[in-house]
C-alpha cells in the first residue's frame, strides 16, 4: 500500500467539500451515477472497436447498495473501469479537474449558490466528501490483470494499493456522515430518499439503475430508461429536459432554450439540443470541447462530436441519435460521411432559426443569448459563408443611437438617412473609447448612427463581410468619409495645399499622406487607415501570433476649421522657419494618435517636445 499526498489546491478543494459550501447535497449521487453511466457507455464503445477485448458486456448495470447498520452507500457499475495510472491521474491528483479555476469561480460567487459549479470543472467525484467522512474506490479495467483500491478521508493524503480479486468496473463506497437537519444533511441510507434522487436526476439514463433490496427484498430498477429525445415533446416536462441538460452539459443552471428535431425519410435521426443560459469558463480556451454527443440507434458513440456542430456554435449542448450509421464509426469516417454533413447543415439551420425566433418572440432570452455568446456566434461570419446572411440576421450591435439597447442590422438600415449608402461602424477596445473618438464628430453632429464594435472578432469579420441588404459596411476610421459639399472641399484643398504637402514630407516616416477631413468638427486632426489597410488592432494581433508584417503607415486628416490647423497654415504662408514648425507637426500627429487610443512611436520624444513648447508658452 502506498500513501500519497494531495496537491495543495486539491486539499483546499476537499476541505471545501467536507465543510460543504453547497446547498444541495443530493448532487453527490447524481455525479456518481453519471460517472457510472459514462463508464458503461465507454465499455460498449470499446468492445465494438476491439473485438479481442476480454470484457463482460452481457449485463450492463448500475447498482446502488446500502448498509444501514454500517452507514455505507455503494454505487457500483460493470463498465470500463480504470487502470492504476488512470486512478492516480484522474482521482488521486485531481490533475484534470480545473481545481484552480474552480476555486477562483467559487470565490467570485461571494457566498451565493454554488451548486452548478459541481461537474462544470470535472470535480463531481469529490462531492462525495460533502456526505461521507471516508471514500473507498475499487476499480478494474478489462486490460488490467488486477484491480486498484483508492481510499481517503479527505485530509492531506490518500492510499492506493492493488486488489487481486477485483471485478470489472468501479465501486465507490461512502462511509456516510450522520444525518443532520441543521446542516441540511439527509439520511442517505433511506431507500425512499435514494429513489427520489435517482428519479429526479437520472430517470432518462439508458442503463438500468438498481437499488439493492435489504432483508431479502428483490432488487428494484428505479429509472424508466426512456431516451428523452425519442419521446414526444408533449410527454416530457420542462424539469425533465432541464435534468437531461444537466446530465449532458455538467451545468447546474437551467438551459435557456430547448431544441427538438426529428428527421424522417431516407435518412432518419433525432436531436435534442440545448442553449445554455451562461457561457462556460472554457469557451475561449484552446482545449475547449463542443457539447454534442453522437448516438447510433441509442448506443453512445462519442462525446464532443465536432462534425455535427461548427466551431462558432460550440456552446450548443445535446444529443444526436442517428438510425443509419455504423456502430463502428470513427472520427475519420465522420469527416467524410455525406449523411453527417447533411445532418450538420440541418442542425445549424435549426439552431439559427431558433435564435431568430427568440429575437422576435422571446427577446429577454435572446438578450441573454447575445450577452453570453454573441462574440462566439460572430465567428461564423468568417467561417461559414453559406449561413452568413442567417447569422447577420440574428446579430445585434451597440450603436450611438442608444446607450443601453442594441440594434439589429435590419433596424439600422430602416433608420438610415436619405441618400445614405453605407452602414457606418467603428471598432475599439470599449464603448467609451469609440464614443470619445474624433472620427465620430461630424457623423454624430449630422445625425448619422454608427455601430460600436468592441469584440476582438469584430476586427476580423467586418473585413470579410462586404454588405448587408445592399448596404456596404464602412469604417469611420478607414477610407474617405465625405460629409461636406464638393465645392467647399475643393476650395479648402486649394487653400491648404501647401500645408498638407509640407506635413506629408515632414511626417513621411510616420504617415503615408496628409489630407483634409470632413469627419472632424472639434478636434484638430485624426489618423485613419486606407480602405484596404490592416487596422492597428489587427496588426498587433498578427504580430502577437508571431507573423512578420511590414509596418502600415496611416493617413493624417486635418480639420481646416480648427484654430491650430489654421494657425499652422498661416505661419507656413508667412514664411516662418519650417524647422521651428516641425515639432508642431510631431505634436499634431502624436495628439491624433493619443485621441484614438493608439501608441506613440517614441513616447519619450513626444514628452520632450511637448515640454519644450509648454515652457516657451509660459
Amino acid at each position: 500500500m502506498e500513501t500519497l499526498e494531495f496537491q495543495s489546491e486539491a486539499r483546499q478543494l476537499l476541505q471545501l467539500m467536507i465543510h460543504s459550501v453547497y446547498s444541495n447535497k443530493d448532487t453527490f449521487l447524481r455525479e456518481l451515477v453519471s460517472n457510472a453511466s459514462d463508464a458503461l457507455d465507454k465499455l460498449r464503445l470499446e468492445a465494438f472497436r476491439d473485438k479481442d477485448l476480454d470484457a463482460d458486456t452481457a449485463d450492463p448495470r448500475i447498482t446502488i447498495e446500502v448498509d444501514r447498520a454500517e452507514r455505507t452507500l455503494t454505487v457500483r457499475d460493470n463498465g470500463i473501469g480504470m487502470t492504476r495510472d488512470d486512478v492516480v491521474a484522474l482521482i488521486g491528483t485531481i490533475a484534470k479537474s480545473g481545481t484552480a479555476e474552480f476555486l477562483r469561480a467559487l470565490k467570485e460567487r461571494d457566498g451565493s449558490s454554488s451548486d452548478e459549479l459541481i461537474g462544470q470543472f470535472g470535480i463531481g467525484f469529490y462531492s462525495t466528501f460533502m456526505v461521507a467522512d471516508r471514500v473507498t474506490l475499487v476499480t478494474k479495467h478489462p486490460r488490467s490483470a488486477e484491480g486498484v483500491r483508492w481510499e481517503s478521508d479527505g485530509g492531506g493524503t490518500y492510499t492506493i494499493e492493488p486488489v487481486a480479486d477485483a471485478q470489472q468496473g468501479t465501486a465507490v463506497t461512502l462511509r456516510l456522515k450522520p444525518a443532520d437537519d441543521d446542516d441540511h444533511l439527509p439520511d442517505y441510507t433511506d431507500p425512499a430518499r435514494l429513489r427520489q434522487i435517482v428519479k429526479r436526476y437520472a430517470d432518462f439514463i439508458t442503463w438500468p439503475i438498481t437499488l439493492a433490496g435489504e432483508d431479502g427484498a428483490e432488487p428494484e430498477v428505479v429509472n424508466s430508461r426512456k431516451a428523452l429525445w425519442a419521446r414526444p415533446q408533449s410527454e416530457v416536462t420542462e424539469e425533465e429536459y432541464a435534468e437531461f441538460y444537466r446530465h449532458v452539459s455538467h451545468d447546474w443552471n437551467k438551459p435557456l432554450e430547448t431544441i427538438s428535431l426529428k428527421a424522417e425519410g431516407t435518412f432518419e435521426y433525432q436531436a435534442l439540443l440545448f442553449i445554455p443560459s451562461q457561457a462556460p469558463l472554457d469557451l475561449f480556451m484552446r482545449e475547449r470541447k463542443r457539447g454534442v454527443q453522437l448516438y447510433v440507434k441509442r448506443v453512445f458513440i462519442m462525446d464532443d462530436c465536432e462534425e455535427l456542430m461548427p466551431e462558432y456554435l460550440r456552446f450548443v449542448k445535446g444529443v444526436v441519435d442517428a438510425q443509419d450509421l455504423s456502430l463502428n464509426v470513427s472520427r475519420e469516417i465522420l469527416q467524410q460521411d455525406r449523411q453527417i454533413q447533411l445532418m450538420r447543415r440541418r442542425l445549424v439551420k435549426k439552431v439559427l432559426a431558433t435564435f431568430k425566433t427568440m429575437m422576435s418572440d422571446r427577446p429577454e432570452n435572446y438578450a441573454v443569448l447575445w450577452r453570453e455568446f454573441g462574440a462566439v456566434l460572430k465567428e461564423g461570419l468568417l467561417s461559414d459563408p453559406d449561413n452568413r446572411d442567417a447569422i447577420l440576421a440574428v446579430c445585434s450591435f451597440a450603436s450611438t443611437r442608444d446607450a443601453e439597447a442594441t440594434t439589429t442590422l435590419a433596424d439600422y438600415v430602416e433608420r438610415m438617412r436619405d441618400g445614405q449608402e453605407e452602414i457606418y461602424y467603428m471598432t475599439g477596445d470599449s464603448r467609451a473609447a469609440v464614443e470619445n473618438s474624433p472620427h465620430l464628430e461630424a457623423l454624430l453632429a449630422k445625425g448619422y448612427e454608427v455601430l460600436i464594435l468592441t469584440d476582438p472578432v469584430d476586427e476580423m469579420w467586418v473585413g470579410a463581410v462586404p454588405e448587408f441588404q445592399g448596404k456596404r459596411f464602412q469604417s469611420v476610421a478607414k477610407g474617405e468619409v465625405d460629409l461636406g459639399s464638393d465645392e467647399d472641399r475643393s476650395q479648402a484643398e486649394q487653400d491648404f495645399a501647401d500645408l498638407t504637402s509640407w506635413l506629408t514630407e515632414t511626417l513621411s516616416e510616420q504617415v503615408k499622406e496628409v489630407r483634409l477631413s470632413s469627419r472632424l468638427t472639434t478636434s484638430p486632426a485624426c489618423v485613419v487607415g486606407d480602405s484596404h489597410d490592416l487596422t492597428p488592432t489587427l496588426e498587433k494581433m498578427y504580430r502577437a501570433m508571431g507573423q512578420e508584417l511590414p509596418r502600415v503607415k496611416r493617413i493624417l486628416e486635418l480639420n481646416p476649421a480648427h484654430p491650430l490647423v489654421e494657425g499652422l497654415r498661416a505661419a507656413l504662408a508667412d514664411g516662418r522657419d519650417r524647422a521651428e514648425l516641425a515639432p508642431v507637426a510631431e505634436l499634431l500627429h502624436g495628439s491624433a494618435l493619443l485621441a484614438e487610443g493608439g501608441d506613440l512611436p517614441d513616447p519619450a520624444r513626444f514628452a520632450r517636445v511637448l515640454a519644450d513648447h509648454l515652457q516657451r508658452g509660459l
